[in-house]
């Protein structure tokens, strides 16, 4: 097992397994968001996040996407950096800037983003929730956490909304590539797959794209 991991396809293998808990992780995220949009009183995302708190099959899982999450950033970062000083020579100005359009080659930058973009979010949401405290609101008779007021709070400024449209599309960029990519590591490699398993990765990175680019917008548009 540790001959394996240490080896080139067991590096990669890890990375795409979890990177399936980062898609994973950002499907319940995006999901729970967009609860934000269907109802402007605020009792529909606070229930949804009341339940996401509260439940105990939620509250076992959560914690381990999130693991993945964390294990999927380190180790893909170390992949890249071995990479690159197996390959030290540098591109050329024109394949540079022609490599920024295309995530395949710059999924060390796309996923630094990422991450900065997550920092950013879960510092502002996950961090008050959890440890620095939120008022409480009663709905359907039941007190709970005024998640709402919080996240709705922060759409309003319009620096904010455009980093997180930012982060949507860079989000929707970095599983364009890693989810089909995943999927060739693990496997499914053959022609008729790959192209498959392309046009599912364009389909969902476009997803969370749209996802997370149209909250902001609509508190943009709406407030």
């Amino acid at each position: 097992m540790s001959s394996f991991m240490s080896a080139s396809i067991g590096r990669k293998f890890l990375m795409s397994l979890t990177g399936l808990f980062l898609i994973s992780f950002l499907c319940i995220h995006l999901t729970l968001n967009l609860f934000l949009t269907f109802d402007d009183s605020g009792s529909l995302f606070n229930l949804a996040a009341h339940f996401m708190a509260t439940n105990p099959i939620i509250r076992i899982i959560e914690p381990l996407l999130a693991i993945g999450f964390v294990i999927h950033i380190i180790w893909s970062a170390w992949i890249t950096l071995e990479n690159m000083r197996a390959r030290p020579q540098k591109y050329e100005y024109g394949d540079q800037l022609l490599s920024w359009w295309a995530p395949a080659k710059n999924m060390f930058i796309l996923g630094g983003m990422v991450l900065i973009f997550l920092v950013v979010h879960i510092a502002n949401f996950w961090v008050k929730l959890k440890f620095t405290g939120v008022d409480g609101v009663v709905v359907n008779g039941v007190e709970m956490h005024n998640a709402y007021a919080l996240v709705s709070n922060l759409f309003l400024n319009r620096w904010y909304d455009l980093l997180y449209i930012a982060g949507g599309i860079l989000i929707g960029l970095h599983i364009s590539h890693g989810f089909w990519s995943a999927f060739q590591t693990i496997g499914f490699s053959n022609q008729i797959w790959l192209k498959r398993l392309k046009a599912v990765a364009f389909t969902i990175g476009a997803i969370f794209a749209i996802g997370f680019s149209y909250i902001p917008i609509y508190f943009m548009i709406k407030f």
